[in-house]
């Protein structure tokens, strides 16, 4: 399919509006932040305000027209994501406000319900702080042990470490699918293979993996998935929490309040909505769960095989490009690795670096990115990462790299 296909980046750019901006001045904006916030296409824009336009209405509870265009366009969401990460069936499809309400989510609700003093969790070195801290907290409370699985240099997960830490106290793993300070992709499927041979649970941070590859939870073997929309070309505000619904099923509601109840009295208590609407209290974020749909439908019209593969061109010439810099130390090498370079450079501050590259209209991030635990791991505080989307082009990897080697000759004085 792919030899009959073309990805035809400009086309693709002309419909990110933002794109076109110039900042400081007159300088055209070059957008490498992908990694906390992809940017935002005008289908998905314009279904925003196609929403607010012309049918906004409270969900579920209404009786009038809006009410039911507003119904069916959420509920259609829940369908589209189903069939994006290949769920058995929409009742395993759980809207959230993103990847950490997802993961809180299920420590609360499961973890409270189904863990015990003694039993164990164990997450990766390479967590994003919305997973571990979680997992931190009931630790504390309900008296669990963590353990962490540890990275080697190249910022590849010890698997050997891993088996040898799965025991008969596991209770439940969460690790990411893809690494938002390293790239590192991790072998998701093997692992839920062995978590799953010691009667463990698979938790699965998919924010930095769906913008970039197909996802498959059933292939994978994630028992929990869970994913932004921010990330993957959609709106701020809405997430999703994929679970296997026998897990589902037998976990208590998190939050209390209107449209997660089936019955409220004084006299006889209140009985609970089927899954997944016992996990959706309140009035849910309506527009961005229905431009969700949009953004999910837009990218996987680009077909996942053209992107892993011109998303791979712009890592590596990317990564050719930085190492001929003097001083420069790239953080994570994996050998199966998403668009992302975290690096440091001898002699120049991160701040230093970001801030300065901005006034070349070079977006990058820099600081610890919610991975403090890791980058102590590399003896470091802080790194600058540029990490790439489908609508970055060589050219701005040659202005970026370019830039960089102004910004350090600058430092450097």
């Amino acid at each position: 399919m792919t030899d009959e296909l073309v990805l035809d980046v400009e086309a693709i750019r002309a419909q990110f509006p933002i794109l076109a901006r110039r900042v400081h001045g007159d300088q055209p904006l070059l957008y490498l932040d992908n990694a906390a916030t992809s940017q935002t296409p005008q289908p998905v824009l314009d279904c925003l305000q196609d929403y607010y336009g012309r049918y906004n209405a409270n969900i579920h509870r209404g009786l009038h027209c809006l009410a039911d265009e507003a119904t069916a366009a959420y509920e259609q969401s829940r369908d589209t994501v189903r069939e994006f990460v290949n769920a058995e069936s929409t009742r395993e499809i759980v809207f959230t406000r993103g990847t950490t309400e997802a993961i809180n989510l299920v420590a609360q609700s499961w973890g409270r319900s189904q863990l015990h003093p003694g039993d164990e969790i164990l997450v990766s070195h390479m967590e994003h702080h919305s997973n571990i801290v979680p997992w931190q907290l009931l630790a504390r409370e309900l008296d669990l042990k963590l353990h962490v699985i540890p990275v080697d240099e190249q910022g590849v997960l010890d698997m050997q470490a891993y088996r040898q830490l799965l025991g008969e106290r596991t209770r439940l793993v969460a690790v990411s699918h893809v690494s938002n300070a390293l790239g590192t992709i991790n072998p998701i499927a093997e692992m839920s293979t062995l978590a799953h041979q010691h009667d463990a649970v698979m938790m699965v941070d998919g924010a930095q993996a769906v913008p970039h590859q197909r996802v498959d939870v059933q292939a994978l073997g994630a028992d929990f998935y869970a994913f932004s929309g921010h990330k993957v070309y959609g709106p701020t505000g809405v997430g999703v929490l994929y679970g296997r619904a026998a897990l589902l099923e037998d976990m208590p509601p998190w939050q209390g309040g209107g449209e997660m109840i089936s019955t409220v009295s004084f006299d006889q208590g209140t009985t609970f909505a089927d899954i997944p609407h016992r996990f959706e209290a309140g009035t849910p974020a309506i527009a961005e769960v229905i431009a969700l749909d949009r953004a999910l439908r837009w990218i996987t019209n680009l077909h996942f095989d053209l992107i892993e593969d011109w998303e791979k061109r712009l890592l590596t010439h990317a990564t050719e490009r930085m190492q001929a810099i003097e001083g420069m130390r790239i953080i994570g090498n994996a050998p199966h690795k998403a668009a992302v370079i975290s690096f440091v450079i001898e002699g120049a501050h991160a701040q230093d670096i970001g801030l300065l590259i901005d006034q070349f209209g070079v977006a990058i991030r820099t600081g610890h990115h919610c991975a403090q635990p890791l980058l102590n791991h590399y003896g470091l505080e802080a790194t600058c990462r540029a990490s790439f989307a489908v609508y970055n082009t060589l050219e701005e990897v040659d202005h970026f790299v370019d830039a960089l080697e102004r910004v350090v000759t600058m430092v450097r004085g």
